[in-house]
C-alpha cells in the first residue's frame, strides 16, 4: 500500500487526486459535521451491530453525537456498544477532533430520539421500512435545505469532513445504489465479521420489487430513489456536500455508504465531484467482505483515503476486536483520524490516536 509522505495515510484509490487532496488541506482548518437519522430497516434481525437490541438502534445516532460534544452520553448510559461489548467508532472521532482542535456541528436528518446538545434540523423525519415503498419523506426540501447548511459551512472553515450515524444504512444505501444502476451486491461492508449479504441483498431487491421499480432505472432520480428505498441520512449529507463542495474541498467520511452519496451527488451536481475525496479506515480497505473500490469506481474517478488506524497493541480488549472486523467505521471516524493528521501537519500519528483513544475508552468505561 501507498502511503502519504509522513502521515499514517493510505491512498487507496485514484492515488494522483488523493495525493493532491491532502495537499491542498494540509494545515488547513476544517469543520467536522456529523449527520444523523433513523431508519426502521436497523430493527429487521441480523441487519444491524449497532446496539445489544434492534430496537435500541433509535437511540446510537443521538448517542454518538452526545459523545462527540460533550464527551458523555446523556440519552443512554456509558457508551453505545455492539452486543460484543465494542464501542461506537464515535470514540475514534471525538479523540480525533479533540486532539486536533476540530469543531463540530451535528446535523440531524430525522431521528426519533433527539440528541442532548444543539444540532441544525433541516426538516427530516425517520425513515420507514423500505419494503414500504415509502422509505424517506420530503427528500427534495431537506437536500435544499442542507444544500444552503453547506454553503454556509464551506464560508467559515478551510474544508468540511462529513461523517454520518445511521444503523442499518448499508442495506438502504444498497437499495439506492440498486436502483440508481450501481451493481454493489455483495459489496457493502457490515459492523459485524460475518457480513450478511445475503440478507441485504434480499431485503433491497424486494423493496425494489414493492416500489416498482427495477435495477438502474433510477439512475437519474436520486430524489425518487431516496424518497422509495433509501434513508434520511441520506438527503441531508448530500445537500450539505452539494452546497460545499462548489467552494471548498470536502472530505466526505465513511465506508461503503458513501457509494449512495455520491450517485446521489452526480447526478445532481456531478461538477463538484473533482473537490471531494473518501476518508475511511483500513479496516474498510482491507475488509475481504466488502468492496469500496468496486463500487466507488463505478461511480466517479475520486480518491479513496484511509487512516492508517491499528488498535492491535492496545491495552483494551474492547479496542483490539475492532483488529477482528469489528465495527471497522462509522461517525467520520476515518475521515476525523486524516483531517487531524493533516491539521497537526503529522504531530498526530496512528499511535497518538491510540494513546488519546485508551484514555478516552477508560475514562468512558468507569462511567458505565
Amino acid at each position: 500500500m501507498e502511503y502519504e509522505k509522513k502521515y499514517d495515510i493510505i491512498l487507496f484509490h485514484e492515488k494522483e487526486k488523493g495525493k493532491n487532496f491532502l495537499s491542498e488541506v494540509e494545515g488547513k482548518n476544517p469543520l467536522f459535521i456529523c449527520t444523523i437519522g433513523n431508519t426502521q430497516v436497523a430493527k429487521i434481525p441480523g441487519i444491524s451491530a449497532a446496539g445489544k437490541f434492534p430496537e435500541i438502534t433509535d437511540y446510537t445516532p443521538p448517542a454518538d453525537v452526545e459523545l462527540l460534544l460533550l464527551g458523555s452520553c446523556k440519552c443512554i448510559q456509558g457508551v453505545p456498544v455492539t452486543p460484543e461489548g465494542i464501542p461506537t467508532p464515535a470514540l475514534i472521532t471525538m479523540s480525533a477532533l479533540r486532539l486536533a482542535n476540530i469543531p463540530a456541528i451535528v446535523v440531524n436528518g430525522g431521528t426519533r430520539i433527539k440528541p442532548h446538545v444543539p444540532f441544525i434540523d433541516v426538516g427530516g423525519e425517520p425513515g420507514e421500512d423500505i419494503r414500504t415503498g415509502k422509505a424517506v419523506k420530503n427528500v427534495e426540501e431537506v437536500l435544499e435545505r442542507a444544500k444552503i447548511a453547506g454553503e454556509n459551512f464551506s464560508r467559515i472553515a478551510d474544508y468540511l469532513v462529513i461523517g454520518e450515524s445511521i444503523p442499518g444504512g448499508t442495506t438502504t444505501a444498497l437499495s439506492v445504489m440498486l436502483a440508481m444502476g450501481i451493481d454493489a451486491r455483495g459489496k457493502v461492508s457490515s459492523s459485524m465479521p460475518d457480513n450478511p449479504h445475503d440478507l441485504k441483498t434480499r431485503i433491497a431487491e424486494e423493496s425494489l420489487r414493492i416500489s416498482g421499480i427495477k435495477a438502474g432505472s433510477l439512475t437519474n432520480d436520486p430524489i425518487k430513489a431516496v424518497s422509495l428505498v433509501g434513508d434520511p441520512m441520506m438527503p441531508a449529507f448530500a445537500g450539505l456536500v452539494l452546497g460545499a463542495a462548489s467552494r471548498v474541498p470536502v472530505l466526505i467520511a465513511g465506508g461503503t455508504q458513501m457509494g449512495a452519496i455520491l450517485a446521489i451527488i452526480k447526478a445532481l451536481n456531478p461538477g463538484v465531484l473533482k473537490n471531494i475525496a473518501i476518508g475511511t479506515t483500513r479496516w474498510i480497505i482491507s475488509d475481504a467482505k466488502s468492496d469500496l473500490r468496486g463500487i466507488v469506481s463505478q461511480i466517479a474517478d475520486i480518491p479513496i483515503l484511509a487512516a492508517d488506524l491499528d488498535f492491535s497493541s492496545s491495552r483494551f480488549e474492547g479496542l483490539r476486536t475492532y483488529e477482528r472486523g469489528f465495527v471497522k467505521e462509522g461517525v467520520g471516524a476515518g475521515g476525523a483520524a486524516i483531517a487531524a493528521m493533516m491539521k497537526s501537519k503529522g504531530s498526530i500519528s496512528r499511535e497518538t490516536l491510540l494513546g488519546e483513544i485508551e484514555r478516552n475508552y477508560e475514562r468512558l468505561v468507569q462511567l458505565r
